[in-house]
């Protein structure tokens, strides 16, 4: 048994012919961040499978491991209109929404006019977004769940697709402001970015310290990636992989019967948490060639989907536990 968001007026086999065209766009699309980003096969494939499913990402990882150059490289490669808003402590809200400005015509006349902030792009690259206060933070709040922004009580669209791709420094703790848990649920995915091996890193050594260095290209305009999205929403879905979805994420509540939660579980993700990992497995599905997602896929997304959802108790804490081995406990019970 399956379960879809079926249109009636497309067929099995236009279906699979969709699916084959995505699947060699999407080779083109792994090509092309290939030439720029070396290794970090990890990395690509989950950031784009966060853009696939049509959400938002939190890149995670110490300087030097090339978070904003991926970012820049997406925005390249996918066509989309790409921003940058380098978050700093003084960063006030309308550095990023936009803000009005009043002006006087020929007669005299006065009004409003709105000038509209980085935000409207279809790529906004947050780098280091956690230095930024909670106020400027909470700019993003509404824009990255109901994509439009409101300014001085009117409300104004942002461009289609939209997606927030944002940067974190998880070792410098002075001067940051922790995210607020409503934002960090906002990320379908946290995506931690660890030192590359040692044949990726010759690679970089080579290719990035001569005269000349590999530049991105342009693969695919923004409207196919959206047309991907669309089809990765029709996949079907087997009612196991559901079931696995359902019990993984209210196994990771407390107060649901499971003690080693309770125990070590502060609190848990929501119902928002198992719509990602539905939409993610669908989207790694159609990325390695499959027409249908498998348990395979919740247990490799469980990790980059849960853990920036869950928090853990004191006692967990004093054990030395992270989310990381929490969420693996969960995922061998699967």
């Amino acid at each position: 048994m399956s379960v879809m968001i079926k249109d009636p007026s497309i067929g099995e086999k236009e279906m699979i012919a969709d699916a084959e065209k995505a699947l060699h766009d999407i080779s083109k699309i792994r090509e092309g961040i290939g030439k720029v980003i070396f290794g970090q096969e990890s990395v690509i494939e989950r950031t784009l499978v966060a853009l696939l499913a049509g959400g938002h990402a939190l890149l995670v990882g110490v300087p030097g491991l090339a978070k904003t150059k991926l970012v820049e490289t997406l925005g390249i490669v996918l066509g989309m209109d790409s921003r940058r808003v380098q978050f700093t402590p003084d960063l006030m809200p309308s550095d990023i929404l936009g803000s009005e400005v009043m002006e006087q015509d020929e007669n005299g006349k006065r009004s409003f006019r709105f000038i509209p902030g980085p935000i409207f792009a279809q790529l906004l690259m947050a780098d280091e977004i956690n230095r930024a206060s909670p106020r400027t933070q909470s700019a993003l709040l509404q824009s990255m769940q109901e994509y439009h922004v409101t300014v001085a009580g009117q409300r104004y669209d942002l461009p289609a697709p939209f997606h927030v791709l944002a940067t974190q420094n998880p070792l410098e703790q002075e001067g940051t402001y922790p995210l607020p848990e409503a934002q960090l649920d906002r990320f379908l995915m946290q995506i931690d970015i660890l030192y590359p091996d040692i044949d990726a890193e010759r690679r970089i050594l080579l290719e990035t310290t001569g005269i000349e260095e590999a530049q991105a290209a342009n693969v695919l305009p923004a409207s196919r990636l959206q047309e991907i999205q669309q089809l990765i929403r029709r996949m079907p879905v087997p009612e196991s992989v559901v079931e696995a979805i359902l019990e993984l994420v209210r196994s990771a509540r407390p107060g649901q019967g499971n003690a080693e939660t309770d125990k070590h579980v502060a609190w848990g993700p929501g119902p928002r948490a198992s719509q990602a990992l539905t939409l993610c497995a669908r989207a790694r599905a159609l990325y390695d060639g499959r027409l249908a997602p498998s348990i395979d896929d919740v247990k490799a997304l469980a990790e980059p989907v849960l853990q920036h959802r869950m928090a853990l108790t004191f006692a967990a804490r004093a054990e030395g536990m992270s989310v990381r081995d929490v969420v693996a406990r969960l995922v061998k019970g699967i």
